[in-house]
Order: C-alpha cells, then sequence, then structure tokens
C-alpha cells in the first residue's frame, strides 16, 4: 500500500496532450494571419502606440511620490505584461498599516488573506487555498518553514525588504507551473531602483489595547552606485517586536443540534518579533551584460502562552440551563523561530543574436520549537453544576466553586521538541532570440529548469505523569488571567509547571509512537524544459507555447501497526505536458483586452503525503503517498481601459477546472479497511471548478477643486464560485456530496480613499471577505461543516512630511475590533470565537 511507481499515462490521455500542445504552438506561429486579418490593412505595418512606448520610459525616469505615483508605476507594469498580473510596488506598501508581505497584498484584486491571530499570514488567490499557490523571492521557489504544508506564511517577511509584490494570474510557459491559483514574486531592492546613492530610516512602536503593551519597530536601507555606476550595492533591515494577544472561547463543533457538549475558555499571551535583511548586488559593466547576487535572510519568533479551561457537561446542555459538569485546566507555552534564507545568483549576457539568461537559486526554510510545554493538564475531582449562555459566544454560568484553585490536580505534563526543514535548489537557463517573419516581431523562447526539494521533520514528545510528581495542586502554582467574558480564574503558571520537572529523567518519558509517526524525509526531483513564441503585428500580440514537466517523489517514514513499528517507504513519478496561449490586443492606447489559457500541476501538501501511519485494532489514521498531483485548465478573459495618470477600470473573467482534487475521508468499510470502524486519511476527488469575476477601479480626482484635487479611490471586487465532489464513509454508510472548495470566499472586496497634497498622505482602507469553508468533520452531515464567518477589516494611516526628508507616519488597525467566528453548520453554533483588539502605532521616517 505504501509502495507505489506510477507509469506513464494512458495513450489516449497522450494524444490528447499532444494535440493541445500542437494547437498552442501552432496558434502562436500562425498569430500573424489571424493578426493581420483582424487588423485594418491601413495598421498593418502599425507600430506599438505611443503612449505605451512613453510609459517604458516613463518607468525608468519617474520618482515615485505620494499614492497616485506609485499606483501609475504598478500599472504601466501591468498593461506591459504578457500574462495577467497585479503589482505592488514598495511606495504603496509604505502608505498604509500592512507589517508584512501578505498584509500589503490584501488590497489586490482577485487576492485576500487568512489571518493568524489577527495578523495576515497566508495569500489565497482567486479563491483558491494558499497550498494551492506559490511564492517566489526574486523569482525563485521559497520552501515552507511549516512541517505539513506547501503555503509559505508571507508575515515571516517585513514588508520594510521589499521592493515590488507581483501577482501572476495566469502562467506562460517560461514560468513554473506549480500554482493553480497564481504565484507571488517578492523582489527586493536594487540600487538601480533610485538614480544616486539613496537612504532611508525609519522607527516607531505599536500599542496594543487587549494588553495594553507598547511595542518597537524600526527599518532602514541604503544603496548607492561604483564604478561609473556599473556596480550597484543595496541593503536593507528591518526589525520589529509585537507583544499582544487574544480572548477566545471554542467548542470545536462539539453540538448535539442545539444542545452543547463541552467548550473551552481560551486567553492568549503573545510575542512576536521579525527580524529580515538582505544585500544585493548588481553589476552591469557594458550594454547587453548584467550579472546580479540577490539574498534574502528573515526570522520570524513566535511566543506564546495558552491558558485553556475546559468545561464539559455530562449531558449536553441547552442555552441557559444548568447541569453536572467537570472541570479542566490546561497551559501550553511554546517559542518558535521560523527562518528562511534565499539566494539568488544569475546573469544575463547577449550572444549575438541570441540573449542568454542564467540563474541558480538556494532557499531554505526552517522551523524551530525547542523543548516547551505542549500541555500540563489540571482536573479537578469535583462536580460542577455549570451551564453557558450565548451559543454564538459561550460564557460560562457556574458559581464560584469553579474557580478554586486547591480542587485542581496535576494529570500530566506533555512536553514536544520539533524540528522542520525544507530545502530547494535549482538551476535555469533562458535563450532567446528576436526575429521578423510574416510581417511581424517575434521572439522565440525556449529553456530548462532543474529543482531539488527536501522536507525533513523530526519531533519527539515526552508525557510525564502527574502521580510521578505527586499530583501537587494548582494552589501554589497559580498565575493571573485577564480574561474579558467572565471571571476566569486561575490560570497556571509556565515557570511553576517548569520547576516541577526538575531533576526528572524525560528518558523514561518518552512517546516513543508519537516521536517515531510524525518524523519522515520526503524528496521531490522535478525537471522542466519548455519552448514558447511571442508574435507582435500591430495592436495584437500572441504568446503561445508549452511546458514539459517530470517530478519523482520519494518518501520515508515510521508507522505503527498494534504497537510495532514499520519502516515505510513510497515512491512515484509524473510527467506532464503543459501548453499555454495568451493573446493580447490593445484597441486604442489606453485599452486592452486579454485571453488566456494556460495548465498547471500541483502537487498534495506533505501532510497529506505523509508516509507514516497509526493502526490500533479496527481504528486507522494515515496520510497518502499515493495520491496523485492536482492539475488545472486554467481560462481567463478580460479588459483593462487607464483613465489617464493613475487611473485604470479592469473587468476579468476566470475559470478553472481541477482534476484529481484531495480531501480528507473515512475509507472504514471499504477494500483494505473493511473490518475497520475508522480509517482516516486523504484522497483525490474527480473534479473541482472555480469560476469568477474580477473588478477593480482606481482614479485619483484631480478634476476637483483645490483641495479636494488631492483625492484617490479605489475599489476592487472578485466574485467565485466553486465546487467540488467528495466521497466516503460516514456512519458505517457510503456518502457522497458536493461541497464549495476550502478557504474560498464567494466575496472579496477592498475599498481605498486617499488623500495626496501637500505635505499630508492619508489612506482609509476596508477589507471584506464573505464566510468561506474551514473544515469538512463529516462527509455524510453537512451540518457538521466548519465555516469561517465574514469579516470586514477597517485601517488607517497618516502620514505628514515635516520636510521633504522627513516624514511623520500614524496608523490605526482593525478600527472596527473584527472578530474572527467560526461556526458548526448554522451561525447560531460556536466553533471558535476571537476577539484581538485594536493597534496604533506612531513612527518616523527619513529619507536621505
Amino acid at each position: 500500500m505504501y509502495q507505489q511507481q506510477n507509469t506513464s499515462s494512458a495513450a489516449t490521455a497522450a494524444g490528447l496532450r499532444r494535440k493541445a500542445i500542437f494547437v498552442a504552438l501552432s496558434l502562436a506561429l500562425a498569430g500573424p494571419a489571424l493578426a493581420q486579418t483582424a487588423t485594418p490593412a491601413g495598421d498593418k505595418a502599425k507600430p506599438a502606440p505611443a503612449a505605451t512606448k512613453e510609459k517604458v520610459q516613463v518607468m525608468k525616469e519617474v520618482k515615485v511620490v505620494g499614492q497616485a505615483a506609485s499606483l501609475d508605476s504598478a500599472l504601466d507594469v501591468q498593461q506591459m505584461a504578457d500574462n495577467v498580473v497585479s503589482v505592488v510596488h514598495a511606495d504603496a506598501i509604505g502608505q498604509l498599516p500592512d507589517s508584512n508581505a501578505a498584509e500589503a497584498l490584501q488590497r489586490v484584486p482577485g487576492v485576500s488573506v487568512e489571518r493568524d491571530q489577527g495578523e495576515g499570514r497566508y495569500v489565497r488567490i482567486r479563491g483558491l487555498g494558499p497550498d494551492l499557490n506559490s511564492v517566489t523571492i526574486n523569482g525563485s521557489l521559497v520552501p515552507s518553514p511549516e512541517s505539513g504544508r506547501r503555503a509559505v506564511a508571507l508575515d515571516v517577511l517585513p514588508a520594510g525588504l521589499i521592493r515590488s509584490l507581483e501577482v501572476s494570474k495566469t502562467l506562460t510557459p517560461d514560468q513554473d507551473a506549480n500554482s493553480i491559483g497564481g504565484t507571488v514574486d517578492v523582489k527586493t531592492l536594487s540600487a538601480f531602483d533610485h538614480p544616486g546613492q539613496f537612504a532611508s530610516v525609519e522607527a516607531g512602536a505599536s500599542h496594543d489595547t487587549l494588553v495594553s503593551k507598547t511595542s518597537p519597530n524600526m527599518g532602514a536601507a541604503w544603496s548607492n552606485r561604483f564604478l561609473g555606476d556599473k556596480l550597484g550595492v543595496a541593503a536593507a533591515l528591518s526589525a520589529s517586536q509585537r507583544k499582544f494577544g487574544s480572548t477566545n472561547t471554542e467548542t470545536g463543533g462539539a453540538w448535539d443540534g442545539d444542545k452543547l457538549e463541552e467548550f473551552q475558555r481560551r486567553d492568549y499571551q503573545i510575542t512576536r518579533e521579525r527580524v529580515g535583511g538582505g544585500v544585493n548586488f548588481d553589476f552591469r559593466p557594458e550594454k547587453g551584460q548584467q550579472y546580479y547576487l540577490r539574498t534574502l535572510l528573515s526570522r520570524y519568533k513566535d511566543e506564546e502562552v495558552r491558558q485553556r479551561h475546559n468545561i464539559e457537561f455530562d449531558d449536553a446542555q441547552a442555552e441557559g440551563q444548568l447541569g453536572d459538569a467537570e472541570s479542566s485546566r490546561e497551559l501550553k507555552a511554546r517559542k518558535e523561530t521560523q527562518d528562511i534564507q534565499s539566494i539568488v545568483l544569475g546573469g544575463e549576457r547577449t550572444l549575438g543574436l541570441w540573449d542568454l539568461a542564467l540563474v541558480g537559486g538556494f532557499s531554505r526554510a526552517s522551523e524551530k520549537s525547542p523543548r516547551h510545554i505542549a500541555a500540563a493538564k489540571f482536573e479537578s475531582g469535583e462536580t460542577y453544576t455549570a451551564g453557558f449562555s450565548n451559543s454564538q459566544r459561550p460564557e460560562l454560568l457556574s458559581s464560584s466553586a469553579i474557580n478554586n484553585a486547591a480542587d485542581y490536580e496535576l494529570d500530566s505534563i506533555e512536553l514536544e521538541e520539533q524540528n522542520t526543514r525544507d530545502t530547494e535548489r535549482n538551476l535555469r537557463f533562458d535563450l532567446s532570440r528576436k526575429f521578423k517573419a510574416m510581417g511581424g516581431d517575434n521572439q522565440v523562447k525556449f529553456g530548462a529548469k532543474s529543482s531539488r526539494r527536501t522536507k525533513t521533520n523530526e519531533l519527539t514528545v515526552w508525557d510525564v505523569d502527574g502521580g510521578d510528581l505527586g499530583n501537587p495542586s494548582l494552589s501554589g502554582l497559580s498565575s493571573n488571567v485577564d480574561y474579558a467574558w467572565g471571571d476566569y480564574g486561575p490560570g497556571i503558571s509556565d515557570t511553576g509547571v517548569k520547576g516541577l520537572l526538575n531533576g526528572v529523567n524525560l528518558a523514561d518519558y518518552l512517546d516513543d509512537e508519537q516521536s517515531r509517526v510524525n518524523d519522515f524525509t520526503m524528496r521531490e526531483k522535478t525537471d522542466a524544459a519548455y519552448l514558447q513564441n511571442t508574435y507582435s503585428i500591430g495592436l495584437w500580440r500572441i504568446l503561445g507555447g508549452v511546458r514539459y514537466q517530470a517530478t519523482r517523489f520519494q518518501a520515508e517514514g515510521t508507522g505503527v501497526r498494534d504497537g510495532d513499528f514499520v519502516a515505510t517507504q513510497a515512491r512515484s513519478g509524473h510527467r506532464d505536458w503543459l501548453p499555454a496561449l495568451h493573446v493580447r490586443r490593445d484597441l486604442d492606447n489606453d485599452t486592452t483586452v486579454r485571453a488566456a489559457w494556460s495548465n498547471s500541476v500541483v502537487r498534495p501538501t506533505f501532510e497529506q503525503l505523509a508516509p507514516g501511519f497509526v493502526i490500533d485494532g479496527d481504528e486507522a489514521e494515515f496520510g497518502n503517498p499515493d495520491l496523485k498531483p492536482m492539475k488545472s485548465g486554467n481560462f481567463d478573459l478580460g479588459i483593462e481601459r487607464r483613465l489617464g495618470y493613475a487611473g485604470v477600470v479592469s473587468a476579468y473573467a476566470f475559470h478553472k477546472q481541477i482534476r484529481n482534487f484531495v480531501y480528507n475521508t473515512d475509507l472504514a468499510g471499504t477494500g483494505d479497511w473493511a473490518s475497520f470502524d475508522a480509517a482516516h486519511t486523504y484522497a483525490n476527488g474527480d473534479q473541482a471548478q472555480v469560476t469568477g469575476l474580477e473588478l477593480a477601479f482606481s482614479q485619483p480626482l484631480r478634476f476637483l477643486p483645490a483641495p479636494w484635487n488631492g483625492l484617490l479611490v479605489g475599489t476592487n471586487a472578485t466574485f467565485s464560485q466553486s465546487s467540488a465532489r467528495i466521497a466516503g464513509q460516514s456512519g458505517g454508510s457510503a456518502a457522497a456530496r458536493d461541497i464549495p472548495l476550502p478557504s474560498q470566499s464567494k466575496r472579496a472586496l477592498n475599498f481605498t480613499l486617499g488623500y495626496d497634497q501637500g505635505p499630508w498622505n492619508l489612506r482609509l482602507a476596508a477589507n471584506h471577505k464573505s464566510k468561506y469553508l474551514l473544515e469538512v468533520v463529516d462527509i455524510g452531515d453537512a451540518d457538521k461543516d466548519q465555516y469561517v464567518d465574514a469579516q470586514t477589516h477597517y485601517d488607517f494611516s497618516a502620514r505628514y512630511s515635516v520636510t521633504k526628508q522627513v516624514q511623520v507616519v500614524f496608523e490605526a488597525l482593525n478600527l472596527s475590533d473584527e472578530k474572527y467566528y467560526v461556526y458548526a453548520g448554522n451561525a447560531s453554533r460556536n466553533a471558535q470565537y476571537e476577539s484581538y483588539g485594536r493597534t496604533y502605532k506612531l513612527g518616523l521616517k527619513t529619507v536621505f
């Protein structure tokens, strides 16, 4: 079951692929006939629009100051691209209260973010979850520091190190095909971004209202050119600390109809530190030659102390009723460090009629959690009379006796230590040549890329029995908890718990099963080659080609079967032909119509592919290394029109047809698991699909009389619909149904009102996303599905230029104190409710 070697596809499928590839290349090469037929005779030899030529020149010379200038520069890049992209420049990032790359992207059409403890962390593109997108730094893939994911938590990257963010929503053959939603490319600063020496320093502090704590932040950047402007050196450093917290109450979906079985009250105290730096070198000895070295190091430390009060009713309780209940309290205290390193070395050179690019990349992401308290549990032997009020945000109804620390005794202490490392190395070359044929300009381009990725995880677990420590009472180990929704009672001191372990020989308490079954090594070897041609004539531009990609996969781990350990190994491989066709038609100097057909392939997450398993009697839980990759055919059609300086209106329709969609399921009662009561794993579905519409509008209101001519309005909206078919076992019977794709909101909306006049630069931003499916709990019972409720965040920033070089900055985040609410099937039934409070920042920035 755990060893398999995939063979080549069936002949019929291969034939269809060859036909698709032939169509793509034929359309690209036959584009001249199509273009000449559709272009008026008088325009056959018409060059690119004059306005377009001017925009290329402007991009090189414009000094970006203010919101409108930054937006206009980004729109230039978008308009000239062969594929559908959205761009955010560093100046625009700095004008909004966005502390990391993820939050900076939430303003982009078609992009929304998933938040962790109120901070933007993961990016979703066009309704597709973070694991279906990819992230690159300076064009080189960024691996994930988390053990089970491919998604990169972009809050690891401080906004101060970023020159621009580019989101590719359609892929050309020369791009990696490992994203279905899109690819985010993080570009770091270069000395050639500025006409001469440049330096900036900024410093400030933030205040979080929930915990009433103030934290510092700073950043600095410098660049200059040497050797007669041939050598550019740029460096940046960013550091910040944030002390904050959250108040939480959750049930995990433990409902029996409208009656509650149990719930938890939680309090989080969090300290997060981000430190990042980069040094970039650019050498341009002469025209047609450039060489560069791009480096980025980022470290993210997350220290969390979580108090948890568990209330379990003997019988499920209706709201407002009282009954017998048991109570326990738990502590989790851990420090976690995530590091990302990226080094890209490359060069471009003209060799006669050919242009050669050769690039090598190395990236490493790691997550280290030193030995920490995963769960210190104190149980009370008393039975309490208790209930709850408010089904959306359950609050405890009970006497003060439930908070008597002397009633709680130590049951167990679970310790964990984890180290994850994800390393990717790649080498690629691109060779291109421009030539004239069939009345137009052509550029043929081909190249190859080789990538090697290795992911390892090591988890060690110790489980110390409280009886061996004398079952001490919570009385001498308690701490205070400032809980917003009622009297929490005693918390648990992390230093007190650690003191109990002094002198304990932890080797005697090693949980061998958990420590071995979660360890793994996975390797992916991917080799790719592509061929494409771009044809331009008049107002037409057609790009067509194909990418061939071959991937070999190997996984090693450990399983446990009824207490016995079993070494596991899995091997598989797949080969994919991925044709693409992009057509761009400029209706005039300001209006462009685009159509695109592309194909992409994304491998399942490492958690889904995990080779470990646990089989205990008639219950099993395991990953599935034999999962097929998800493949998507992507179709895009859109129009965009520039509305003068920094203005644009656009509309794009998109459709994605996804094969082999992966979902969690229960195989009990089928095949090898016919005699099992539970067999939880992952499976491939037949198909899933996403269809949507993306709208955007922005416009400086310069036509208004002063001082209102400094206003800038921007808005965008993404409407999407998705469906996927899942099947499995539920209650001993086969079940199947359609679901929306997890993490996919039907509506994502942004609105920005800005003002840029004189010394003032103001912006008020609203970000909204509708509810989305978080988790399928039971395939046969949609009423247990967990959804994240709709959220709307309001942020404000104000910048005042004291002089041309000095700027005072004020920012306010989460003005509406938006909550994170997850419900189980029905919006009135809590699964999780969490509040974070507001954050205010004050800073000073100086540019030299």
